[in-house]
């Protein structure tokens, strides 16, 4: 206990703030990096000024407070836009891609080729070996229509 007594209040709020950062960074939410600001300011406050422990702990809560409010004000007016859309989404990331028939489309289902996987695939009736082109999905189903007279595939 004598250890805690000796230890600088400036360097537990050093450590606060080091442990805070590291924990946004281990679980993101953009809330914990605020808090992670004020300990650290706080801390570096302790140093450079002769403050006790319960005004330390007051600046703590004034700067967490205003730090989650202005971060949560600036964030509300510039999103993070998302890195790719279309993650995750297989499907619609083929849209506009061309494939070959490889099970006769009847009755508006069969199955085409594209790239090393075989799709179940939606679209007007088709013969084996047609190039068509993927338009869209739906879920794991891909839908396809076939390539006009005058289109080529791109390949």
């Amino acid at each position: 206990m004598e250890a805690l007594n000796n230890l600088d209040a400036h360097w537990v709020w050093l450590a606060i703030g080091l442990i805070l950062a590291s924990a946004e960074m281990a679980l993101p939410g953009l809330f914990l990096i605020w808090l992670a600001g004020a300990a650290l300011i706080t801390g570096i406050a302790a140093w450079l000024l002769p403050i006790g422990l319960p005004v330390q702990i007051v600046l703590f809560a004034v700067l967490a407070i205003v730090a989650v409010f202005t971060g949560r004000t600036y964030l509300r007016a510039n999103p993070v836009a998302e890195a790719d859309p279309k993650m995750n989404r297989r499907g619609a990331r083929l849209t506009g891609e061309t494939a070959v028939v490889t099970q006769a489309i009847v009755g508006g289902s069969g199955r085409i080729h594209h790239g090393d996987s075989e799709w179940i695939a939606r679209g007007p009736d088709t013969a084996p070996g047609t190039r068509v082109r993927i338009v869209g999905s739906d879920g794991a189903v891909l839908l396809v229509e076939p390539l006009g007279s005058g289109e080529t595939d791109g390949a």
